[in-house]
This record gives structure tokens, C-alpha cells and sequence, in this order.
């Protein structure tokens, strides 16, 4: 099953990251993970914009029109997508300094893997408060580092103490990239791009 590796990464981790080492399946498999669960934030943020509105403290609800809702959800699955690559790249590209040497397969496992409680989080949409949303993804995030930390070190085989550095590397570069993609979705919006309110 595609999906296989998601309650194991919640309950013991450790252990599930030595089953995905043993296993190492296919790209497609890990391809086939990341574009499911992907599915997931995409479309509780599109039923909240365009049918529960959003609220901020208390003012009234905000609400996408269908069609505006439907053209970030869209944008929105193709940046995660995206994220998941350029996260399987950059661990692919930092791994010989670290004095690994995984294949781009097993990079892409530890992306998808390790980004999925990040993702899974975007479900907090459906109750569609921004601290609630936010609290939620914060939590998705720490889970996510944290997974990172405990996958290096048994998926790329060194040891614990050059794979914390490693992790930390990708942290780094993961919150960069974080920081470029808020940008240019500012910029986007601001030039003409921005969603249509009803």
C-alpha cells in the first residue's frame, strides 16, 4: 500500500525509518506517497475559502470565490509538489559533504517522509481560524524536524552526530526556500494576481 509508512512515522518512528531503509521502494512509490498526501491541505484550504470563510478574530468571514478558491488549491498542491523536489535535491546535493551517498530514490523517501506531518496539518483548514491553522502547522512543522532529525542518520548511514549537522543543514535550506516562496507569493499577489473575494 502507498500509504503504508504514515501511522509507523507517528507511532515509532525510529523504527519505521529502519523499515524504509531495509525496503528502499521505488521513486514511484515515493512519488505516488507525496502526490496523495499533497491532496490533503489542498482540499480542505479550497472547501474552507470557498465554503466555511475564513475569520480573524472577530471580524465576519472571508470568503474565495469557487473558481478563485479552486486556482490557489491548484497552486498550492503544484508548490508542495515542487517543495518535495527541491527538499529531495537539496539533500541529494549535501549528502557528499556529509560523507553520504544515497541514491536520488532514497533522497526523495526522506523528503516525502519526513515533509508529511507538515502537509497532513493543512486538514486544520477545515476549522478555518488563522491561530487554530496556525498552531496546527506549527505543530505539523516541529514533527516534520524532528522526523528529519531521527531519518538522517539511519536513512543516509553516518553517524548520529554528522547526521544532526546534516538535518540541520536541510533545516536550513527548507526555511529558506520557505522564505523565497512567501515572497514571490507576494509578489504574485500583489501584482495583479490575488484571489477574488466574494
Amino acid at each position: 500500500m502507498i500509504l503504508n509508512h504514515i501511522w509507523g512515522l507517528y507511532a515509532h518512528p525510529r523504527e519505521e525509518w529502519k523499515s524504509i531503509d531495509q525496503r528502499h521502494e521505488s521513486m514511484t512509490f515515493a512519488l505516488s506517497h507525496i502526490l496523495i498526501i499533497a491532496l490533503i491541505p489542498c482540499a480542505a484550504a479550497y472547501y474552507a475559502s470557498a465554503e466555511l470563510g475564513w475569520s480573524i478574530g472577530a471580524r465576519e468571514a472571508t470568503y474565495l470565490t469557487p473558481s478563485s478558491a479552486l486556482t490557489l488549491s491548484v497552486a498550492m498542491y503544484l508548490g508542495i509538489i515542487i517543495a518535495a523536489f527541491a527538499l529531495a535535491y537539496l539533500i541529494h546535493w549535501m549528502a557528499k559533504t556529509f560523507g553520504a551517498a544515497p541514491t536520488f530514490t532514497q533522497s526523495m523517501e526522506l523528503a516525502a517522509y519526513t515533509a508529511t506531518p507538515a502537509i497532513m496539518s493543512g486538514v486544520a483548514a477545515l476549522y478555518p481560524e488563522l491561530w487554530f491553522v496556525t498552531m496546527a502547522f506549527l505543530a505539523g512543522v516541529a514533527y516534520s524536524v524532528y522526523l528529519l532529525y531521527s531519518g538522517v542518520p539511519i536513512l543516509m548511514h553516518i553517524p548520529e552526530e554528522r547526521g544532526f549537522i546534516y538535518a540541520s543543514s536541510v533545516v536550513t535550506a527548507g526555511l529558506i526556500m520557505l522564505v523565497v516562496l512567501m515572497v514571490t507569493s507576494a509578489m504574485v499577489w500583489t501584482n495583479g494576481f490575488g484571489p477574488q473575494y466574494m
